[in-house]
């Protein structure tokens, strides 16, 4: 269901820019070059094209060198934290003088000394300015191509003999971090970087004593791991994963964060890398990364027991015995999106398991998921309802579920993509599923025992998921139809509109005949069709009857056959008895013709135009099958603007399936109806007729 996070090498803008940072150095710029606001872009220019010419025209060991050197390094540095201006430094031929003095220069052979003057510190400046050139991902490859990955490993290699100074500490770092810019979402330099051996001076450097190598270090391991496996298998066989975990118990935050998010790298997509990180110890570490005060560091930790999760059902459970749940939830609760978005994709592996589902819900994880179904951002929305997906699973959250109203927020969410459209409707599917036995009792307690709020709730979600077997105990034998009618009455719109939808549904489900039924008579009287020839044929006719002034001829025995209207009228004690003509007033020709079809065919094409004036005759004729039909024709033309008059029609000629119509009518469209001014005055007026129509589709015979 639930897709895995795609891990980003550096989380968010906001870590990117947190990267420059770190690439910034103490250096204190002249006050001359202190701001570019007042300098113009032709000056500018000339400035930087002035430090490069340093750079090309300078590259010996001589004390002075070095020294003009480090300064022109200094300038182009500070110019380059501004990136506006990084590209007039690049486009003035800077990297391939940057490169050069990525090396030291060698000693004249007539000189012997041991040290250089300013000894890693111009190599130093060399490479925090490329890596801050590198930032803007189109100079990547111009830096590369210049020869700057051997140069920045070599640096890297710098360690090797236990040499240790602030200076060399400070080149391994801005070399680290210079290859970290580069390799950033470029494949091909993170292979070249494998290729150059980058990777086991850097999983060395991990053990360094200075902190802030390591950090540097595991971000460059990070950013390599990230979607390349040549460099992920490299960065495991060069035994870095036990360093990493221990780094995950470090206090500095800064160095969890970045051991977590190589980790996370690492098992990303990668089975076989998952089973040996967690046989290094690595689970445990990153649980307690939950409650880190670092809230990047929670994050990594809760995509990455995501990522573990996905790997087997003893993992899923591992997890939550190790107390995982409870800061998981918490973190649901945060202010910060990815903390939800991250902390909710965990809890949702996490559910998929049986043995978690009751847990993760006692714990608390129900509500807070719920309302993270509101967001609008489409991957924490997701997120949470793929949780909710699996909580569902367990009978013993159902009616947790239910009674915090989460059917009615699964109902009325507004899900931004398709997917997580899909997931609710399986959720809800899943709920309806286990509505029986003693999940269905323990329903129908809380709906008698609870306060009103709860009973609402419950009713309201049960009206959409019970079978129809269940209908009549639930809405007729219990209080369900009570509650829900109650709703309708409610001066709250919300209300009304909730008690509308599910009335509908249990109509739905109760029956599948359509609004009107259109299906003939239900006469316990034989029917004696005559046939069509018949109708108005003075052959054999007995009986005529005057329609505005003109004859129509019938027969008698057709008649009585027809209806109780002219049995009486033929047999009783009428004047009709014996009449040979029989004059029908306030009726028109059309009608009546059309009624008499009906009695000499057993069918008739009933339009629009006359089915009113064709439902009284058939009212007053008491011609049941021929009022169901205009019933029907009647029906197909309710509107928002005529459903009252219709119900008044209905009302008039004792229309039951016509009122049933407009009864499902008004529960569809409320939304359009509730504005209206007459809709209070005709809601009451229903109310008995909707009550009445319910006990009866719900199998309980009226009183």
């Amino acid at each position: 269901m639930a897709e895995d996070r795609r891990r980003h090498e550096q989380p968010t803008n906001s870590g990117r820019r947190s990267l420059k940072r770190k690439l910034e150095d103490e250096l204190i710029v002249d006050h001359k070059f202190s701001s570019t606001d007042d300098v113009s872009q032709q000056d500018l220019l000339y400035e930087i094209r002035a430090q490069v010419e340093v750079l090309d025209s300078t590259f010996s060991s001589s004390e002075a060198d070095r020294a003009l050197v480090k300064r022109s390094l200094h300038i182009l540095s500070e110019f380059a934290k501004n990136e506006d201006i990084v590209n007039l430094i690049v486009e003035s031929g800077a990297v391939p003088a940057l490169v050069r003095h990525l090396q030291a220069p060698q000693s004249p052979e007539e000189v012997v000394t041991d040290t250089i003057p300013y000894e890693h510190e111009v190599e130093k400046g060399s490479a925090f300015t490329l890596g801050l050139l590198a930032i803007k991902p189109e100079h990547q490859k111009r830096i590369v191509d210049a020869g700057a990955l051997p140069h920045l490993v070599g640096l890297l290699k710098r360690h090797v003999g236990g040499q240790s100074s602030r200076a060399l500490n400070g080149a391994i770092r801005k070399a680290a971090d210079a290859i970290t810019n580069l390799a950033h979402e470029n494949s091909s330099i993170k292979t070249l970087v494998r290729v150059e051996g980058g990777i086991p001076p850097l999983v060395e450097l991990l053990e360094s004593s200075d902190a802030k190598v390591q950090r540097a270090a595991a971000g460059a391991l990070r950013t390599l791991a990230f979607k390349n496996d040549e460099n992920k298998n490299q960065i495991v066989e060069c035994n870095a994963l036990p360093t990493l975990v221990l780094m995950l118990h470090s206090e500095d935050a800064a160095i969890h964060y970045e051991a977590v998010g190589v980790i996370g790298n690492l098992v990303h997509s990668s089975p076989n890398i998952k089973k040996e990180v967690l046989l290094a110890g690595a689970l445990q570490p990153v649980i307690e990364l939950l409650s880190s005060t670092c809230s990047e560091s929670q994050r990594e930790a809760a995509l990455l027991l995501g990522q573990f999760a996905a790997a087997d059902t003893d993992c899923k459970v591992h997890i939550v015995q190790r107390g995982a749940v409870g800061p998981l939830i918490d973190m649901l609760q945060s202010p910060e999106a990815q903390l939800k978005e991250m902390s909710a994709f965990a809890l949702g592996r996490l559910a998929q398991d049986t043995h978690n589902q009751a847990g993760i819900a006692h714990s608390g994880g129900i509500v807070p998921l719920l309302k993270l179904l509101d967001s609008r951002n489409g991957t924490l929305q997701h997120n949470a309802a793929f949780a909710l997906y699996g909580l569902a699973d367990n009978e013993d959250n159902v009616a947790d579920l239910i009674r915090v109203g989460g059917v009615q927020k699964l109902l009325d969410g507004v899900f931004v993509v398709q997917p997580t459209r899909e997931c609710v409707a399986k959720t809800l599917k899943r709920l309806e599923e286990k509505i029986h036995g003693r999940v269905l009792s323990h329903l129908l307690y809380i709906m008698r025992s609870s306060e009103r709020n709860v009973q609402r709730r419950v009713t309201l979600a049960l009206a959409h998921l019970c079978s129809p077997d269940d209908q009549k105990s639930i809405f007729v034998d219990s209080i369900g139809l009570d509650i829900l009618l109650e709703l309708f009455q409610s001066s709250n719109s919300k209300h009304q509109e909730d008690s509308c939808v599910a009335l509908r549904k249990l109509a739905e489900k109760a029956t599948s005949l359509n609004p009107v039924d259109a299906a003939g008579p239900s006469s316990p009287i034989s029917q004696v069709y005559l046939g069509e020839q018949y109708v108005n044929n003075p052959t054999l006719s007995d009986v005529i009857f005057l329609i505005e002034g003109k004859r129509f001829y019938a027969h008698r025995i057709c008649l009585l056959a027809s209806s109780d209207a002219f049995r009486a009228m033929f047999d009783g004690g009428y004047r009709e008895r014996d009449a040979k003509d029989i004059e029908i007033p306030n009726i028109s020709w059309e009608t009546f013709e059309k009624m008499m079809r009906y009695i000499y065919t057993g069918s008739v094409e009933v339009d629009l135009r006359i089915a009113q004036d064709l439902l009284r005759a058939a009212d007053q004729y008491l011609l049941d099958g021929l009022k169901r039909l205009c019933e029907y024709t009647i029906a197909q033309d309710i509107t928002v603007d005529k459903v009252a008059f219709m119900y008044d029609l209905s009302e008039a000629f004792n229309a039951v399936s016509l009122k049933d119509a407009c009864i499902l009518f008004i529960l569809e469209h409320f939304d359009k109806l509730n504005s209206k001014p007459w809709y209070g005055g005709l809601m009451k007026r229903i109310l008995p007729d909707m009550c009445d129509y319910f006990m009866k589709i719900l199998g309980k015979p009226l009183k």
